[in-house]
């Protein structure tokens, strides 16, 4: 049909616009409450602020039309991480450290090891004092099955390098490593003497400071030609004024620990010029005949050695060999 007749009155189209418009507002006016509570930015929390209604109104558009009577969830967005990364940025997880990596010994105990409520003596061999104390160190003592000077002056290199520094130096090294896994750690001479101790003060120490166990540090002066280290374990010794029987199976057990532990540490070769595999037997120190606690000595390497010297005059392998002494000790304490 054609003509005026055929158009639809103006008053129909403008009651349902009015309509349409009139059932909206009360749905807007309840999403919007329904937002602000969820929110927390409406009348049950503080009041929005413009930037943000703002932006809940952009995003509210960008949504896909809501079902009839579901829930308004508002859009969730996540705060900026705090290192500047973008949102949405893929999180690297950060690699593990490649095998073999050193970790500081000092935060990270030998498996994890505990060594708290345990006292260990180390004893550094000789004295840098004792080159001037000559009558003192000469005195005769008794070990039981026989007397033997006080002390003696100790080895150095051809370049002069001494034991008694070596022996300090190391033993330092090890407390520092002993105490961080908890232990208590006395020292029998910290420089703090002019000459000595006398052996026999040596190897009441470790009874005198109620110790689990002691350890004796040593460098050798052995022939030139030959290097590597050996542990020193005592022979049983009852005789005089020594009884150590009831230290030689425990002593042998710490020497065994204390060979694996310090090969491993510095890959200094056994002996090759004395003893046998490393380890040495004897009855004839006075620190090993006197003792009351496991104790065994170790000599670390051949100070007249050239190869030998280089390696323990340089503090990084000092570091290593105070590694393996620690870790022996610690091995000793934590297993059965």
């Amino acid at each position: 049909m054609t003509g005026p007749t055929s158009r639809p009155p103006r008053r129909s189209t403008l009651l349902r616009v009015t309509t349409v418009v009139a059932a909206a507002v009360p749905l807007c006016t309840a999403g919007w409450l329904g937002w602000q509570a969820l929110d927390g930015s409406g009348p049950a929390g503080a009041s929005a602020s413009s930037n943000g209604t703002a932006q809940a109104g952009a995003q509210a558009a960008t949504q896909s039309p809501a079902t009839p009577g579901a829930p308004l969830t508002p859009p969730v967005q996540a705060a900026p991480p705090a290192d500047g990364t973008p949102t949405g940025a893929p999180t690297a997880t950060p690699a593990a450290p490649p095998s073999g990596t050193p970790t500081d010994p000092a935060s990270v105990p030998a498996g994890g090891a505990d060594l708290a409520g345990r006292t260990i003596v180390l004893d550094p061999g000789h004295n840098p004092g004792n080159v001037a104390h000559p009558t003192e160190i000469n005195r005769q003592v008794d070990i039981g099955n026989a007397r033997k000077e006080c002390d003696t002056t100790g080895t150095e290199t051809n370049a002069g390098y001494t034991e008694a520094d070596y022996t300090l130096d190391v033993s330092r090294r090890a407390r520092a490593l002993l105490t961080a896994r908890g232990a208590k750690v006395v020292l029998v001479q910290d420089g703090d003497r002019p000459w000595g101790p006398c052996i026999d003060e040596r190897a009441r120490a470790g009874a005198d400071a109620h110790a689990d166990v002691a350890l004796s540090v040593h460098g050798d002066g052995g022939p030139a030609s030959g290097s590597g280290f050996h542990v020193i374990m005592p022979a049983k010794v009852v005789a005089g004024k020594a009884d150590n029987s009831a230290i030689v199976e425990p002593s042998h057990r710490l020497g065994l620990l204390l060979r694996e532990r310090f090969q491993a540490a510095t890959g200094e070769p056994y002996a090759d010029y004395t003893a046998k595999d490393g380890l040495d037997v004897r009855s004839d120190l006075g620190g090993l005949n006197l003792s009351a606690v496991p104790k065994v000595f170790i000599e670390c390497g051949n100070m007249r050695n050239s190869a030998d010297a280089r390696r323990m005059t340089d503090p990084q392998w000092r570091q290593q060999a105070a590694q393996g002494i620690a870790d022996a000790l610690t091995a000793f304490l934590t297993t059965r």
